[in-house]
């Protein structure tokens, strides 16, 4: 269009072939980016993929949802809460922290590791800084698979997603706490025993987490 309005007249093809030529030939060089628009570019991660569409999600601990949560009780105060939630039994482990780091992400996943009655086969993350770093690397030493959602996509972690919910509406907003962060921790892995042994779940025909893992592996079994 600007070479038409110096009444020059070419194809866009041939616009596009000489572009091209001239890049080959380095006299046409691409601006190095600085990334100050909106749009980001994602770096490839050394371990963490998309979740393969054939992926088999049958049995618990094939996959466990994993996500954080701001939480501000007091003007000024703001606390960091994990939770992994299995997508087969709705099984929670949760944690609160003063910050959300890839540091923090690792002893967490040893939480996870140790608080949850599975074996865990893979991990859904977003594509958030605390889950990349020492927290992806874990994983990998550990075998445990890890998944990586498209960016703008938390639909697709819909179970930790309304966990989350469930944790700041029956809990965090009915809790009676000073807020510091000894009191109110040992106060939420009360509540971990709550929604995994006490709480009947709708998705589990209101079976609680635990009753639903028993149920299995009389099942199993049986057969």
């Amino acid at each position: 269009m600007l070479l038409r309005r110096e009444n020059i007249h070419v194809s866009t093809s041939m616009v596009g072939r000489i572009l091209k030529r001239l890049k080959a030939r380095g006299v046409l060089r691409e601006a190095i980016p600085n990334y100050i628009s909106v749009r980001k570019r994602h770096p490839k991660r050394p371990y963490a993929v998309r979740k393969p569409k054939e992926y088999p999600i049958a049995v618990p601990g094939d996959l466990v949802e994993l996500d954080t949560l701001d939480v501000r009780p007091l003007p000024g105060v703001v606390f960091k809460h994990f939770s992994s939630y299995d997508v087969v039994s709705r099984w929670n482990v949760v944690g609160i922290y003063r910050q959300s780091t890839a540091t923090t992400a690792k002893h967490f996943l040893d939480d996870m590791v140790a608080r949850s009655p599975n074996e865990i086969k893979a991990i859904q993350i977003d594509g958030g800084s605390e889950f990349q770093s020492v927290f992806e690397e874990e994983c990998q030493k550990r075998g445990i698979k890890l998944f990586v959602l498209p960016p703008h996509s938390p639909k697709l972690n819909g179970g930790v997603e309304r966990a989350n919910r469930t944790h700041t509406e029956e809990f965090y907003e009915v809790t009676d706490s000073d807020f510091e962060l000894a009191d109110i921790r040992t106060k939420l892995l009360e509540w971990e025993q709550i929604c995994n042994t006490y709480r009947p779940n709708q998705a589990l025909n209101y079976l609680t987490p635990q009753q639903f893992l028993e149920q299995n592996i009389k099942e199993v079994r049986c057969h």
